[in-house]
């Protein structure tokens, strides 16, 4: 079941980042679903560091920080999907 909100949770993640960023993003659902997923540990791995990743009530630093996460991670990886993306084209 955690693998399931897992997905769930990545995909709602790479959606609001994919929102949030400027511009045009070139990834497909599937990888900004990847993305989210991975923001979302990024997150939850640096809300473990500083302390707040457990808290009473909402945990909305936690969440702040996935989202962040998931800002970078996308923004990053969208990039480098166009790039290769273009080079497999121009091949």
């Amino acid at each position: 079941m955690s693998w399931l909100w897992a997905i769930i949770v990545g995909f709602v993640l790479g959606l609001l980042a994919k929102a949030i960023l400027p511009g045009k993003q070139h990834s497909p659902l599937w990888l900004i679903t990847i993305f989210g997923i991975i923001g979302g540990i990024v997150g939850n791995a640096l809300a473990g560091a500083f302390g707040i990743e457990e808290t009473p009530g909402i945990d909305w630093g936690r969440h702040a920080l996935q989202i962040v996460a998931a800002l970078v991670i996308v923004g990053l990886g969208d990039m480098l999907y166009a790039s290769l993306r273009g080079r497999k084209q121009a091949a």
